[in-house]
């Protein structure tokens, strides 16, 4: 199993044990290959824009993952420690649907 491979097991058990705890049916919100409808591929897209200290601004394709993605869902994430883990800071990771210009949740 490589490494970006690995990291997206742990991510998606993290989310299962968090959607556990937080007594939500995993099977409605957990796709083996999603996270808050956001694809693997969509998530490493948005990983290098969200890594302090100097992150570049996002690609076009992090932008278009973010674009389908449920940013209510994602913003459960930004107290979390699993986004820390995986070497992406909470307080970058929200402010990527601002810097596509999109629509940002209001109570995130």
């Amino acid at each position: 199993m490589d490494f970006s491979h690995r990291k997206f097991a742990i991510l998606s058990m993290l989310f299962t044990v968090f959607c556990l705890g937080a007594n939500i049916n995993v099977l409605e919100l957990a796709d083996a290959q999603m996270l808050c409808n956001m694809t693997f591929e969509g998530l490493m897209a948005c990983q290098p824009a969200a890594v302090a200290p100097i992150p570049p601004t996002p690609s076009t394709t992090c932008c278009s993952a973010l674009s389908h993605a449920n940013t209510s869902c994602l913003c459960s994430f930004k107290n979390s420690k699993m986004l820390p883990s995986l070497g992406i800071d909470p307080t970058l990771a929200m402010q990527l649907p601002e810097k596509c210009k999109l629509t940002h949740p209001a109570q995130c």
